[in-house]
This record gives structure tokens, sequence and C-alpha cells, in this order.
């Protein structure tokens, strides 16, 4: 057993089968990405994982660690040590950009809040007071929560589209985070639409229509962007090529 494993997950939302029959042991310390066509439940896995209101009534089984975590909630979930990064991450009138990195953090030092902002490449004297409100952009938001993903030092990270609203410096910087994140013994879980962040991982799984139909090393389920799909039985094919998210 990995260190977060699904066993026979289903999910059913306003009586349509969202989530079907889902398999997957993740290790620790390596970097999966899960992919597929819009509307195959990519980011409903994430929340479900994660235990966001709405996306814990399911059949099956996670477990954290050997532990079945269906019945905690999103806050009992990131206690033990699961996080989700948002594609895009929320607004928080008032609060500060150090209030924000020392809520979960495991070292609440400024010295620590200042570290993370470092290495997320954002100058700490420029944005330890600033608030995380609407005065940042989507990606100074993104980074702002991946300093403080860091910050918190969980087990597994869960990042939805990371490269959502992030320019190309900006991307290669989150790509050091993740190898960072990998070296320091995490599991990280990239739920991309973009071929780039597919490349980051290291084994991954196709998803259409709630259920995995492909899996393994990158070289393999990267065809499915050459040839926009991997033929299956259902008909929710991407738009245009490379439009692959949910």
């Amino acid at each position: 057993m990995g260190i977060l494993e699904l066993k026979n997950l289903r999910l059913i939302l306003n009586g349509k089968k969202i989530l079907n029959n889902i398999n997957i042991d993740f290790k620790e310390s390596h970097i999966y990405a899960i992919v597929g066509p819009n509307g195959a439940g990519k980011s409903t896995l994430a929340f479900t994982i994660m235990g966001l209101a709405g996306y814990r009534k399911i059949e099956g089984e996670i477990f954290f660690k050997g532990e079945c975590i269906n019945n905690l909630g999103i806050d009992e979930r990131a206690r033990k040590g699961i996080t989700l990064g948002w594609q895009e991450p929320a607004r928080y009138e008032g609060l500060t950009v150090y209030d924000f990195i020392v809520a979960a953090a495991k070292d609440k030092s400024t010295a620590n809040v200042k570290e993370v902002l470092l290495k997320v490449g954002l100058n700490p004297n420029e944005y330890i007071k600033r608030a995380v409100d609407k005065t940042l952009s989507g990606g100074e938001r993104k980074k702002i929560e991946l300093a403080s993903i860091l910050a918190m030092a969980p087990d597994v990270v869960i990042l939805d589209e990371p490269d959502s609203g992030i320019d190309v410096e900006s991307l290669e910087k989150i790509f050091e985070i993740i190898r960072l994140l990998k070296s320091k013994g995490k599991t990280i879980i990239l739920i991309t639409h973009g071929l780039a962040v597919l490349k980051q991982a290291e084994y991954a799984y196709l998803m259409c229509h709630g259920e995995i139909i492909d899996k393994g090393p990158i070289k393999k389920i990267s065809r499915y962007f050459g040839n926009k799909c991997i033929p299956c039985a259902h008909k929710n094919l991407p738009e245009v090529e490379g439009n692959i998210d949910e």
C-alpha cells in the first residue's frame, strides 16, 4: 500500500455517476499526473480526495498512510498531511501574505515566511505585508499559495492546473518547487491539461467519463496530446487540441 490509496472509488452527484471504480495507489516521494478530456472527472477526483463538502458521499475507500479517511472532513485531512492547491487561488480581504502563510505553517517564524517566498520567486520585502486580495494577480496568488504549501510541508500535495494563469518564467519556478517537494519525500499529484506539466511527472493516469482508461509512464500517456484522444467507449472528446481540461 502506498501513502495514498483509492479503492473502488465511486461518486454520484445529482443522480449522475461522476467517478466510477477508481483504483490508484500513490507511492511516497513520486510525482503523478491526472489527465483527460473535458468533464472526465479530474478535478472532482481531487476534491473527493481532499474531502470537500459535497464530495464525501462516496462508495469505496480512501486510505492515507493505511488509515481509511472516508469520514474525515477537509480540515482533518489537511492536519493529517494532505493539501490541495487550487486552480484559482482564493482572495482573502484583509489577510496579509504573512498571516496566510503562517496560518498552517510548521515553522511560523518571519525568517521562514521570507524563505518560502524567495523559493517561489517573490521578494519578501514587497509581499509579506500585502493583502491576499484583488490587488494580486492570479499568478501572484498561485505563488503565494505554493509558498504556503512549502511552509505547511504536507505529505501529499495535489495541484489543480498549476500552470493556469502563469507566465513561462513563473512556470519554471513552479516546476522547481515541484521537484523540491519531491526531494523532500513528498508525493505530488498534478491535475493538468498541459503537456509541459505532464512532463514533470513520473507516472500518469488518463481519465475519461469518470474512469481510469489508461495509465503508465509519461511517454505512453503523452500520446493523448498528439492524438487528441485514446479510443474508448465514450464520446466526450476534447473540443480542440490541447484543451483537455475539465
